[in-house]
């Protein structure tokens, strides 16, 4: 699933002022985390994806839920989209377009309704509320072939034991970009917890 097995931990980021996308992106990429995910939840989100470009990254757009922030994400830049829900529209323009989407499920019924739009990987969220890492041995039992992207309340203390699980490509994860760090543009300490995530893989391995 474009490669996510590569980056194991997704960092997911709301972007408010696109002239830090590049750096914030340059800093990921340099500890080891090639896929970012910026959400739509700010008017700023799509500006910092066009900003986030041709700094070595997949440049994902997060919270997309309808085709027309699909076709918004898709005209910016991002090269695979994610969302919090499953929404039909959006997961078909994404696919008729050739971009890889992530739609997001909560239940048994919203797998099964992935699977008929012919979505192999998923987003699980949010992850935490629904039963952590036991929930999604529960869904893999039933669909041992289905992959999924934990989110929601996935953190360093426990992202190691969602990576341990076959059916998970990757998780996505806000700490590695805490809002502190992003205000005072402290590059060098996200890179330093963009480091620690991409270690995770391997300590789960």
């Amino acid at each position: 699933m474009i490669r996510l097995r590569d980056a194991a931990v997704v960092p997911v980021v709301t972007v408010t002022d696109p002239a830090v996308a590049s750096d914030l992106v340059g800093a990921l990429v340099q500890g080891g985390l090639p896929f970012v995910e910026i959400t739509l939840r700010s008017a700023a989100g799509l500006d910092a994806i066009r900003a986030a470009q041709g700094r070595g990254a997949e440049i994902g757009a997060g919270t997309v839920t309808s085709a027309a922030s699909a076709a918004a994400a898709i005209e910016a830049g991002a090269s695979f989209v994610v969302s919090p829900g499953l929404d039909e529209g959006a997961v078909r323009y994404c696919q008729e377009a050739g971009i890889p989407v992530i739609p997001g499920v909560a239940t048994p019924t919203e797998v099964m309704a992935a699977r008929a739009l012919g979505v192999m990987a998923v987003k699980v969220f949010p992850v935490a509320q629904l039963g952590g890492p036991s929930y999604l041995k529960v869904l893999s039992s039933v669909w041992p072939d289905q992959l999924f992207m934990p989110t929601g309340g996935v953190s360093v203390v426990d992202a190691a034991d969602y990576l341990a699980l076959p059916a998970v490509v990757a998780v996505g994860g806000s700490w590695i970009t805490p809002a502190a760090l992003l205000s005072s543009h402290d590059w060098d300490a996200i890179a330093d917890l963009a480091r620690a995530a991409a270690a995770l893989r391997r300590a789960a391995a």
